[in-house]
């Protein structure tokens, strides 16, 4: 089987420590949020039963989007757009001469994901000089403080509000409440209401959950002993990607052998490889639904002896390097930390009164064996992203955390 094309990796745009481990995450879920690894009485072995989660009309969307040609310039992909229905703006058109006041409430920066998608964020305000001012409120990971904050930003002079939400339903009635005073956009997490002028975000978890085992499929033989490593359940953007994966799986006639939760962490997920090894004997493949402990996996092969199996992981760069540096075999989707460029660009966009997307569907590129070196950056920290977009942001590499 071909793996899924997520996206098209258009250009050297150099993307929960998990996945950025809760990237995209709410954290909303019922705490009955069944742990789709454990046997469930579906008939599906080894996989259990389907998430609460699993939407088959967005299944279906996302597979979709991965396979359409982005609309934008080749060369910045967190400019582009997927099939965008794009909405009038021009309500939101700012008068006067003065400079922009641009805004944003952080759901937080509680991982490298999000430290390094800030980073991004900041360079790209500063690349505009009609922003004048740009103030920015973290949240720290609290729904509560998150609450306050677009309050209070809201109740300020903001020309416009960027607002990456901690958890979705819990955010949702200050969200609403921010539009009734300023044009909002929302980002990477989104809400249960659509009165922000655009929500921005990448293809979603159902494609990157699809390509990953699509890439196993393909690479392991039939009746071959697949690992699943999976960070946590009931998180939506991870229940997806393990929906998605459940169902290549299933149909594959490979043997999910184990699925279980790591919960980020590398000693975890060493002892989980090695448990797997002693009890099946070989391991064929390894599926994970975020790469931030792809590399403590690779090890635990290692310390067993053993050859490493194809296993995917992320676009963070200590797995790119020991993919290259150890001949792997090896496939990264990601969660594109470009994505952070886009909000920035979107708010100006509505303050001119140009029409931007309703839903602003970015590409979410993939690193194969074959774009291997045009995402691993030598000198960059273990726990940056690939897909930054930010090679061309003045600072970098030095802002990063890299070395010249």
């Amino acid at each position: 089987m071909s793996t899924r094309k997520l996206g098209h990796v258009l250009a050297p745009v150099a993307a929960l420590l998990g996945a950025a481990l809760l990237a995209g995450c709410t954290s909303d879920a019922p705490p009955d949020a069944p742990a789709a690894g454990a046997s469930g009485g579906t008939g599906d072995p080894g996989t259990g039963k389907q998430s609460k989660f699993f939407d088959r009309a967005e299944y279906d969307r996302q597979l979709g989007l991965a396979e359409v040609t982005p609309q934008g310039p080749a060369a910045r992909p967190w400019e582009q757009m997927l099939r965008p229905e794009l909405v009038d703006t021009g309500q939101y058109r700012k008068k006067g001469s003065g400079g922009i006041h641009l805004c944003f409430s952080n759901a937080g920066v509680f991982n490298p994901w999000r430290q390094v998608g800030l980073k991004n964020m900041r360079a790209e305000a500063a690349l505009h000089k009609e922003i004048t001012e740009f103030t920015v409120l973290d949240a720290q990971g609290k729904d509560d403080k998150q609450i306050s904050d677009i309050q209070e930003l809201a109740g300020r002079d903001c020309d416009a509000l960027i607002v990456s939400p901690n958890t979705t339903a819990t955010l949702t009635p200050a969200v609403e409440q921010a539009c009734a005073k300023v044009p909002v956009i929302v980002f990477d997490r989104g809400v249960e209401t659509d009165c922000a002028v655009t929500f921005i975000n990448p293809i979603g978890g159902y494609g990157y959950g699809a390509v990953a085992a699509d890439f196993l499929v393909g690479k392991v033989k039939s009746e071959g002993k697949i690992l699943a490593l999976r960070i946590s359940p009931g998180v939506d953007v991870l229940e997806t990607r393990w929906s998605a994966a459940k169902l290549a799986f299933d149909k594959s006639g490979l043997d999910v052998v184990d699925v279980k939760f790591t919960d980020g962490d590398p000693a975890k997920t060493k002892a989980i490889v090695t448990d797997a090894l002693t009890r099946n004997g070989d391991i064929d493949g390894v599926w994970m639904d975020s790469g931030a402990t792809s590399v403590a996996a690779v090890e635990a092969f290692e310390d067993a002896g053993r050859d490493v199996p194809p296993i995917t992981g992320e676009d963070q760069q200590d797995f790119l390097q020991a993919w290259k540096e150890k001949k792997l075999t090896a496939i990264a989707p990601s969660y594109p930390t470009f994505q952070w460029r886009t909000p920035v660009i979107a708010a100006l966009r509505i303050l001119k009164g140009q029409q931007v997307p309703k839903e602003w569907k970015l590409p979410q590129p993939t690193v194969t064996q074959e774009t291997l070196d045009r995402y691993y950056k030598p000198g960059m920290p273990p726990l940056h992203y690939a897909m930054c977009g930010c090679e061309n942001l003045p600072g970098f590499p030095e802002k990063w955390g890299g070395e010249k």
